[in-house]
């Protein structure tokens, strides 16, 4: 589970003229994670840099903002789900429980508009109507749920928690958090700084997500089987070219879900921009480094010319460490200019790229960029 490593995100934001602003970010501190028997507690630290053009071309983003027919726009007047109140456990995601069947969910939410690899080797199943109504399943060999995730109003419970719900009342309802898990000899310790809470109820790992820019309030659940979670062996799953594949299109749909619940546009997957993205990670996870100008002194905006890619507004988020992409963008929307970056209304594509180093820690780049 993603929430046992230190966040380490970067992120850039790059408003552009003509000509093209070259000197852009500083080096970014980060702090390696490391776990063994003994408790040892994971460290955030984070920068960020904004670069603004000239006022001409902020007249343009406008613009962009407010009349643009090429780009798919999210309906601020969702359709309401009626949320019943669970019957066989605590909680329950758009009336989904752990230990339902596929065929339940399917009935109720239809086929899958994805499916990829996560880190328990087992696939999530992406269900959305234009990323409203946003979940995530995971189904056991028997097609029974296993894990179930979403970033959105969906969440009913036996006790009152649900979206937006304050911090404080959530440990009043579930008790003390964890402070750690134990898989056999080795135990993983959470960080006690970390935007969310973990706890062992009712044969489940749940992990609550508070948005700390809205008064750590809850703003996402993941509910994961207790035996899947213990069956998990190691710290990072094995790196595959399947699991990369898998993190890099989870991170794209958990931005314009959350870019939905801001009633903001859903940006469109680049598969040019994510070649540039995917280069970056890779170069970091290779030599060791994790920055956004890379070894040879070029920024993300260096790289995306040379890739020959046109933008107008173009931003970089870099993350490394996390366990999951649901931990990288949890992670990413409670640091300010990450958030910005995700939730910036001019922007019109996304491109990810995850590569994983030699001990399978993985970097993500997330490019996003309009023109």
């Amino acid at each position: 589970m993603g929430r046992f490593l230190m966040l380490v995100i970067c992120v850039a934001l790059g408003v552009f003229s003509w000509p093209t602003i070259k000197d852009f970010l500083h080096k970014k501190d980060y702090q390696e994670s490391i776990h063994s028997l003994q408790s040892k507690i994971n460290n955030l630290k984070q920068n960020a840099t904004v670069i603004a053009g000239s006022d001409k071309v902020k007249q343009l983003l406008d613009q962009l903002g407010s009349d643009n027919s090429n780009q798919s726009k999210a309906e601020t007047n969702q359709d309401k789900v009626s949320l019943e109140t669970p019957t066989k456990h605590i909680f329950s995601v758009d009336n989904i429980e752990l230990g339902d069947t596929k065929k339940d969910v399917e009935h109720r939410a239809g086929t899958p508009k994805r499916t990829s690899l996560n880190e328990y080797g087992e696939n999530w199943n992406t269900y959305h109507q234009h990323y409203q109504q946003f979940f995530m399943a995971m189904y056991d060999k028997n097609n029974k749920v296993i894990g179930l995730y979403t970033n959105q109003n969906l969440i009913s419970s036996t006790n009152g928690i649900k979206i937006g719900v304050t911090k404080q009342i959530v440990r009043e309802k579930l008790g003390t958090p964890l402070t750690g898990i134990q898989k056999g000899f080795t135990i993983y310790q959470f960080d006690k700084k970390s935007d969310y809470d973990v706890f062992l109820v009712d044969g489940a790992y749940v992990t609550i997500f508070y948005d700390k820019y809205q008064q750590n309030r809850v703003t996402a659940i993941q509910l994961i089987n207790k035996k899947v979670e213990q069956e998990k062996t190691g710290f990072y799953t094995k790196a595959s070219t399947a699991l990369k594949t898998g993190f890099e299109y989870q991170l794209f749909d958990l931005t314009n879900a959350s870019r939905v619940v801001h009633h903001l546009p859903i940006l469109s997957w680049d598969q040019h921009v994510q070649v540039t993205a995917r280069d970056h990670s890779s170069d970091m996870a290779e030599h060791n480094y994790f920055d956004h100008n890379d070894l040879k002194g070029r920024s993300p905006f260096d790289r995306m010319q040379q890739d020959h890619i046109t933008f107008l507004l173009a931003g970089e988020n870099i993350a490394y460490g996390q366990l999951s992409s649901i931990f990288a963008h949890e992670g990413l929307m409670n640091s300010l200019g990450h958030r910005e970056n995700i939730l910036q209304k001019n922007y019109q594509y996304l491109g990810v790229g995850v590569a994983f180093n030699q001990e399978e820690q993985p970097f993500y780049t997330e490019d996003f960029y309009s023109k």
